[in-house]
């Protein structure tokens, strides 16, 4: 392929590439979720979200979205209430039950994440963040 030439660092980028792309997974079999339900925490632990809006984060029909959060209430790690600005509208919400079990799955690895960082110089770590940017930006591209 013109342009690409092995190299250690891109072994490693397509190594954390591939590891990242399991991770979810992993974690969600871990929990007893899909893969669906723990996108749905993450998205959920930012801010409270209307069903079709998560269906269009997860990339699913709003039957499929539904059909998600009915396991996550019904599992005590989301509620539906009434959305604040709107009463006909729905909004989703995570509970303490869902934050916790997030924390708790992902908690190793950012503890981890942010040992590598805290380790690295301020020189080092805006070169590791331009080279992942590139990296993040060549990926896009492709999207």
């Amino acid at each position: 392929m013109p342009g690409y030439r092995r190299s250690p660092s891109l072994e490693a980028l397509q190594e954390l590439v591939d590891v990242a792309g399991q991770v979810p997974h992993e974690v969600a079999r871990k929990a007893g979720l899909s893969v669906s339900e723990l996108h749905s925490l993450r998205h959920l632990m930012n801010a409270p979200m209307g069903p079709v809006e998560l269906a269009r984060e997860l990339g699913v029909t709003s039957a499929a979205s539904s059909g998600v959060v009915d396991r996550l209430v019904g599992r005590g790690h989301a509620e539906r209430r009434p959305h604040p600005d709107d009463g006909r509208r729905t909004e989703v919400v995570i509970t303490d039950s869902g934050r916790l079990e997030i924390l708790t799955r992902l908690a190793p690895m950012f503890v981890g994440l942010a040992e590598i960082d805290s380790a690295l110089t301020d020189d080092e770590r805006e070169l590791v963040e331009r080279y992942l940017r590139g990296a993040t930006a060549a990926m896009r591209a492709l999207m």
